[in-house]
This record gives C-alpha cells, sequence and structure tokens, in this order.
C-alpha cells in the first residue's frame, strides 16, 4: 500500500502539470472595447505566445512616433542593407543598396509582411535592428505591455520573443489613440511598388463588415495569428487571435468573436478593463504547429540559422531574465554583433540597457555558409 501511495504522489502531480499545460495550449483570444479599454471577453489573454508578424503594429507604432515627432518624414528614402536584403519571406525583394521611402515601407509592412522593409526600417530608425528591438521593447513596456518582449523588428521566430493577446489588444487600442494620422494606413488592401500592384494578404480587413485593419502574423511556433479592429455603428472593437491552427480558423475565430461582440452577446458589464487586468505568470509559449523545427530559430545578420533550447527563463513581475555586464555605471546587454564577411569572427558588442526589464546574454557562435532550406518562416 505504501508503494502505492508513494507511487500516485509522484505521477499525480505530473498528471496535473500535463493537464494544466494542455487546458490553455489551443489559442487565446481577447476583444476589447476601443472607447473604454474594456474587455468584453477573453480566452488565455495572459498567456506567453510568440507573436510572429504581429511584431510588425509594434515597429510600426515606433515608426509612427517617430513621424509624429518630426524625427523622420513620409518621404524620407532609405536604402536597404545586406542584413534587410537577406531576409526570408514574406519580403519585397530588395536587394542590396536598394532604395525604399518611408511610407512605402510602412506600407509594405501592413500588405505585405514585408520582412526586408521592416529591416530596414528599424536600421533607418536604431542604427540596427538589434538597438531597434531594444527601443521596441522599452515603448512596449511604457505602455503597459508587461510580458512582451522583442529580439527583432520581423517577428521571425527568436525564443525571447514573446508576447500575450491582452498585450497585443493593448497595442492596437494605443495605436488608434495615439496616431489618428497614420492608423487609416492599416486599412490598404493593395500596395503599388515600382510600377507593381501588391495585394494585401489580410482577408478579414478586405472581407469583413466594417474592419479598419490591422496585422496577420504566422511562424510554426506561433500558429495563425490576427489582430483586427472593425467598428459598425460607431461601436469600435479591437481583436486578437493568437495560435489559430490554420488560416481559415484564425479569421473565423476571429468573426465568430467579432460578431458577438457587434450582438452584445458577451457580458454587458464587463469587470475587466485592458488597463488594470491583472497578469498574472506568462508561462511559456506553447510552440503550436508541427512543421518546422520544434524549436524557435533566431536569424543573425548574414541571416544563418541557429538553433535554441525552446525555452524562456522568467523571474519577476515582467518574467524574462538574462544575463547582463556592467560597465562603468551602466548595465548593458551582452549581444551578438557579426561581421557581414563570414572571414570575420563575430565581436561581442554592448547595447545600452535603458528600462528594460529583461536581459539578454546571446552565445557567440562562428557563422556557417548554411543556407536558408525551410520555408515554414513565411508569415502571413
Amino acid at each position: 500500500m505504501n508503494t502505492v501511495k508513494s507511487i500516485l504522489l509522484i505521477f499525480i502531480p505530473l498528471w496535473l502539470i500535463l493537464i494544466s499545460e494542455s487546458s490553455y495550449g489551443r489559442h487565446a483570444e481577447i476583444i476589447i472595447d476601443a472607447e473604454n479599454g474594456s474587455v468584453l471577453h477573453e480566452l488565455n489573454a495572459t498567456h506567453s505566445w510568440f507573436p510572429a508578424s504581429l511584431t510588425k503594429v509594434m515597429t510600426l507604432y515606433v515608426a509612427f512616433d517617430a513621424l509624429k515627432k518630426e524625427e523622420i518624414h513620409l518621404h524620407d528614402v532609405l536604402r536597404a542593407s545586406t542584413r534587410a536584403a537577406h531576409q526570408p519571406q514574406s519580403k519585397l525583394g530588395l536587394r542590396l543598396g536598394d532604395e525604399i521611402t518611408v511610407r512605402d515601407a510602412i506600407l509594405a509592412l501592413i500588405t505585405r509582411s514585408a520582412n526586408d522593409a521592416a529591416v530596414v526600417l528599424a536600421e533607418h530608425l536604431g542604427g540596427t535592428e538589434e538597438s531597434f528591438a531594444v527601443k521596441m521593447t522599452t515603448k512596449a513596456h511604457e505602455l503597459g505591455m508587461v510580458d512582451t518582449h522583442f529580439m527583432n523588428a520581423t517577428g521571425l521566430p527568436h525564443q525571447w520573443q514573446v508576447t500575450t493577446s491582452r498585450d497585443m489588444a493593448l497595442l492596437a487600442w494605443k495605436t488608434h489613440q495615439n496616431f489618428p494620422n497614420y492608423y487609416p494606413y492599416f486599412s490598404a488592401h493593395t500596395f503599388n511598388y515600382k510600377g507593381r500592384e501588391l495585394r494585401g494578404i489580410n482577408k478579414f480587413t478586405a472581407n469583413y463588415p466594417g474592419a479598419e485593419g490591422m496585422k496577420t502574423g504566422f511562424t510554426c511556433g506561433s500558429g495563425y495569428n490576427l489582430i483586427s479592429v472593425a467598428n459598425q455603428n460607431g461601436k469600435r472593437l479591437i481583436g486578437v487571435i493568437l495560435g489559430g491552427m490554420t488560416s481559415a480558423e484564425r479569421y473565423q475565430l476571429m468573426t465568430t468573436m467579432m460578431n458577438n461582440g457587434f450582438a452584445n452577446n458577451f457580458n454587458p458589464n464587463p469587470v475587466k478593463n485592458i488597463n488594470t487586468m491583472t497578469t498574472n505568470f506568462a508561462g511559456t509559449p506553447p510552440y503550436q504547429l508541427g512543421c518546422g523545427n520544434k524549436a524557435p530559430i533566431t536569424f543573425d545578420s548574414s541571416n544563418e540559422e541557429k538553433k535554441y533550447n525552446h525555452r524562456i527563463r522568467h523571474s519577476g513581475k515582467h518574467h524574462h531574465t538574462i544575463k547582463t555586464k556592467t560597465i562603468g555605471k551602466s548595465n548593458y546587454y551582452i549581444a551578438k554583433k557579426q561581421s557581414i564577411s563570414s572571414k570575420n569572427s563575430p565581436k561581442k558588442t554592448y547595447v545600452k540597457k535603458n528600462k528594460l526589464t529583461s536581459k539578454t546574454l546571446l552565445k557567440k557562435k562562428h557563422p556557417t555558409k548554411s543556407k536558408i532550406k525551410n520555408t515554414h518562416y513565411h508569415q502571413s
């Protein structure tokens, strides 16, 4: 009998852990009233998830902020770097030295989810994509997106690039509130670039009554993600779906959620507000689909693959703790900077910590000459 009890004591906690992991993992969703931030409905809204190309909404938020401050202008001409030109799909196909205006880069991100345009914009605003990602995270935390951390401007897989559906809804809400002059860009269905008309990939924006736009996202880790904003009869709703198993499912989940919101089928007296919503321990994001590698992948400046363990360390309210180094009186992230030439060894470069709650140590690795053969990075 004692042996049976001992076995039960071992296996019952393991069983509870497995049940808790499987109970949230189907998908995450939230819908809020844009008038006051009331949470009409949510499911797993504070659980950690890979954002995929929803990341680009924050890239655009930082760009809109720079436009509002007149640090940049819509017709400023940007040039593609080697890093930008080597980005995987989705992309415009920019080559080294190609020119693109700020306005066209914005439209490329919204309509085509163009990774190369995102990197061009990031490098113009931040010097390097890594430095721009620090700015993104800092801005996210200023907005109250406490469970979000960015490592790049595109949403390409990185195990430390995480968010929640609550944080993404907050970002969409703040974008609408803070940038009324630039928010309408999200409604674009087509994009003319160098004589070509490129059609948008967001089917919800194109087809749902009153849809005002926002962003799609996909990687094998994240599943099919979607942020949408719609306005019917003066009522504006913001919805987020994370982890759809197919593209069609994310659109159906969003359509159902929006329909219920406009039909007032949710609680008429919501008790939660997105500003005060409890943000519990966000946990580890699920790897949603079976395609690709079972661990997120990071990209260095030569666009080589680096495989990492599918783990995120958490500590305290903001969760993501990674090692720092102190130089003088300032804390700095230890980050990796690769030379464009594969003949040179990578160097450590120190990126100032600002006010981030996360700290990152990336391991030194020498670049390889392998080419990307997988196709699961395409974000749509």
